[in-house]
């Protein structure tokens, strides 16, 4: 069992910077590959960028990358989201989640999620 809780959201201007912070609970964090998605207003959820359980392994979506980067500390049971050049269309709520498959892509390939953090990008 893995319980999440994200942190970090909020207001940035467009061109600005936030840091999401996604802390999980349980001991098994480390053998979790760890995901983001988000979800904007009358849109889909959407897959975002995930890491692997060792190594780092990564993969983004083409609409985050290069301004986007995932991270994690196992020895703090967190996963990091670093958000660079963030534009108005990044604003959504962006949810963490955890996985026993290697980098998927797909939300029901998840089987925890957190509640979410608001991201807001004002223009």
């Amino acid at each position: 069992q893995v319980q999440l809780v994200e942190s970090g959201g909020g207001l940035v201007q467009a061109g600005g910077s936030l840091r999401l912070s996604c802390a999980a609970s349980g001991r098994t964090f480390s053998s979790y590959t760890m995901g983001w998605f988000r979800q904007a207003p009358g849109k889909e959820r959407e897959f975002v960028t995930t890491i692997s359980w060792s190594h780092g392994s990564t993969y983004y979506a083409d609409s985050v990358k290069g301004r986007f980067t995932i991270s994690r500390d196992n020895a703090k049971n967190t996963v990091y989201l670093q958000m660079n050049s963030l534009k108005p269309e990044d604003t959504a709520i962006y949810y963490c989640a955890a996985s026993g498959r290697w980098l998927p892509t797909r939300g029901h390939e998840y089987g925890y999620w957190g509640q979410g953090t608001q991201v807001t990008v004002s223009s």
